[in-house]
């Protein structure tokens, strides 16, 4: 059977009984010093085998792994130096100890070179001198078993430590990749949302407008002046989107009004429909109430006749108490109802309404709003270059509408950037011939031209 090496720290300390014993292999062709030698190392605690020559020592090594060899210099046939040489070869981690006479320090080099030897011991040995040798050698080899199994030990666990990272790298990358089709998902499906909130919002002031044919597409033009507005100021996106919306809702607070008082303009109305008329942007505020994202667009909305110098209403606010969406919307709702005819006796022409929001500038509007819709109202009205006008029959799925879609009474029907389906197109088709409407649908060029025929 197969021994395994002791482990020793301390080289005066007796073999523990409890130790797996050493190997020792003694060869010699003298009998004498083969049994002097196992009188010695038995008592030591040590597995002792022995061999009378060396050719009979390598017979025994193939079936015996061993700790130590002690070989004798001077045998016939192998002498030491070639036997500890093919004992290095086969079993390189036994310890070598050669014996040999004064007169052989030639073959001692021999040895040493050849075998690569660990110590040589002078006939006649002293038995506390060969005691200590092994010992010293046993001490030696084990410390260097214990040295090579943590060098593997070590160079597995850089093995498992590679591999562990390269798994944790591929998972890691794949998390990643999950996370971003994630937020992908996700940047889509708020995209998708956003759109059709704000689609919402339009067809719902478009409701508002089907009552009052003169004032359809105002919620609309407001929404867009005010976006420009919002621009020409600087102001961030949170707070451009709230204007925005509360553009688009901003007489919705007027739904409960009968018509004659839609169509009315302000200043010929009595006083109990001046009361009537004045508690509109508090029904709007009540209304949008459950909506929490909704509420500081319900805030511009109650505001929205406030004026710059504290004598609007409903709360009397004045200049930096008027909450800033408030006082972006005020120029551009007084703008577009003096050109509709709704707030004076008569329709201004856009000049006139300039004009008479400029003088407001400081008393009834705050000045730097004022000063930027001004702007915006000397710039060019844009040119869509990259849309097509086509029919109702030319509609086709996958087509995108650059334009809103208006109906000829002004109502709303579908925003721009609406992408149509099967579904949408038919119904698109079908009211085109029940209403006997002949509607022109502005559509992204690159859409009509990706579109199946």
């Amino acid at each position: 059977m197969a021994s395994m090496p002791i482990q020793l720290t301390d080289t005066n300390s007796p073999i523990e009984e409890s130790a797996i014993p050493a190997t020792l292999l003694l060869v010699d062709d003298e009998p004498s010093i083969l049994s002097a030698l196992r009188r010695l190392f038995r008592p030591q605690g040590y597995r002792v085998l022995t061999a009378e020559g060396g050719q009979s020592g390598l017979d025994l090594l193939q079936g015996e792994t061993v700790d130590l060899v002690i070989s004798d210099m001077r045998m016939p046939g192998m002498d030491g130096a070639h036997f500890l040489e093919k004992v290095r070869r086969s079993q390189p981690h036994a310890a070598r100890i050669l014996l040999t006479g004064y007169a052989d320090i030639a073959s001692t080099i021999a040895a040493i070179n050849e075998g690569e030897i660990d110590r040589y011991i002078a006939k006649p040995w002293d038995d506390n001198d060969i005691l200590l040798v092994v010992r010293e050698a046993l001490v030696r080899r084990s410390l260097e078993q214990r040295n090579r199994e943590l060098t593997e030990l070590t160079g597995r666990q850089n093995e498992e430590l590679r591999a562990l990272n390269a798994s944790l790298e591929q998972r890691v990358r794949s998390r990643t990749a999950e996370i971003e089709q994630i937020n992908d998902m996700l940047n889509v499906a708020y995209a998708e949302l956003k759109s059709n909130f704000m689609l919402s919002m339009q067809i719902f002031a478009g409701l508002m407008e089907l009552r009052h044919n003169g004032m359809s597409g105002h919620s609309r033009r407001v929404a867009v002046w005010a976006k420009k507005v919002c621009a020409r100021l600087h102001l961030g996106e949170r707070m451009s989107h709230d204007v925005h919306v509360a553009a688009l809702l901003h007489d919705i607070g007027k739904i409960g009004f009968p018509d004659g008082l839609l169509s009315k303009p302000v200043s010929l109305m009595t006083p109990e429909e001046t009361a009537r008329y004045r508690k509109h942007p508090l029904n709007a505020e009540a209304a949008l109430m459950p909506l929490v994202q909704l509420q500081t667009v319900a805030k511009f909305i109650r505001s929205q006749h406030e004026r710059y110098d504290g004598k609007g209403f409903p709360d009397g606010f004045e200049a930096e108490e008027i909450p800033f969406g408030a006082r972006v919307l005020a120029p551009i709702i007084d703008y577009e109802t003096l050109m509709a005819g709704t707030l004076a006796e008569r329709r201004y022409s856009p000049e006139d309404a300039a004009s008479s929001i400029r003088r407001g500038a400081g008393s009834r509007y705050d000045a730097k709003v004022v000063d930027a819709l001004l702007e915006v109202l000397k710039e060019p009205i844009e040119e869509e270059r990259d849309d097509r006008c086509i029919s109702a029959i030319e509609l086709a799925a996958g087509m995108i509408l650059s334009r809103d879609l208006v109906s000829p009474q002004g109502t709303l029907l579908l925003a721009a950037g609406y992408v149509f389906d099967a579904r949408v197109v038919r119904q698109v088709r079908e009211y085109a011939q029940r209403e006997g409407a002949r509607l022109m649908l502005f559509v992204r060029r690159e859409t009509v031209a990706a579109s199946p025929s």
